[in-house]
């Protein structure tokens, strides 16, 4: 009996089973210049360092930088490619044989909490939802973030202006959210993202980071490392100065029993 393609005996068959994977679907896109910039390398790098958070642990999110994002089961190969983004309730790879290799919707059933784009010259205007779509033609990034997908929270971060801007779903379309000190509290998280200004990579300058409920910055790898320096550092200079403490005690009483026993004293 003949079936139509992408149907089984009982009916249409599910898209995650007639739909491309992310072993499908290409993970670059054709004709895009090589790697981003070092800042855009950089900068996701220290937002993945420092999110650590109570509520979600490392195997309750998953985050992704310059990773395809597709979107639209109807159209399988339009996509995005966000510089950052959080999802939450989705674990990451457990073997490097299961790495996404993007990251796509009618798999994965989770849309993104956050998104953060680094706003550089050539995407201002669409990062900022400026441009129109143009007829026949995907939707564009804040399109796609707003009423496709309704990612939460959507973070532009300019460089150049060294300015931060949060975006928030409010009913139908984003609201700019206003943010007190450059930062901004996430609730769901339990941590906050702000702007610090400071050396990372060997680079100094200002950077989006998260901070815990004390409103400090949460430290990176590096920081961790040379906390921990500094307390075995501390532990040795401690346990050193106990030793010589001791050493002076034992010096003096053996001073004193020699003493008493120049006096006929026992002791």
């Amino acid at each position: 009996m003949y079936q139509p393609l992408g149907y089984g005996p009982d009916g249409p068959l599910p898209p995650s089973q007639t739909l491309p994977t992310m072993y499908d679907l290409p993970s670059e896109s054709a004709g895009e210049p090589g790697l981003p910039d070092l800042f855009h390398l950089s900068q996701p790098r220290l937002l993945d360092e420092t999110l650590l958070s109570p509520t979600y642990p490392g195997d309750q999110r998953f985050t992704a930088s310059d990773l395809n994002l597709y979107y639209d089961a109807r159209h399988s190969l339009w996509h995005k490619r966000p510089d950052w983004f959080l999802v939450l309730g989705i674990a990451p790879a457990s073997n490097q044989a299961e790495l996404r290799l993007s990251y796509v919707m009618w798999q994965e059933a989770v849309a993104p909490f956050l998104v953060v784009e680094l706003l550089s010259p050539g995407t201002a205007d669409e990062d900022l939802g400026k441009t129109l779509r143009e007829v026949n033609r995907p939707p564009t990034k804040w399109q796609v973030y707003e009423q496709v997908l309704r990612v939460p929270y959507y973070v532009v971060f300019d460089r150049y202006e060294s300015q931060f801007r949060l975006f928030g779903m409010r009913g139908m379309r984003y609201e700019a959210i206003e943010l007190v000190g450059e930062r901004f509290w996430f609730e769901e998280l339990d941590l906050g993202l702000g702007v610090w200004s400071g050396v990372y990579a060997g680079t100094d300058g200002r950077w989006l980071r998260w901070y815990d409920a004390a409103g400090d910055w949460v430290a990176t790898q590096e920081e961790r490392a040379e906390s921990e320096r500094e307390r075995a550092e501390s532990e040795r200079v401690r346990v050193e100065q106990v030793m010589a403490e001791l050493a002076v005690e034992r010096e003096r009483a053996e001073r004193l029993a020699a003493r008493l026993r120049e006096l006929g004293i026992e002791e």
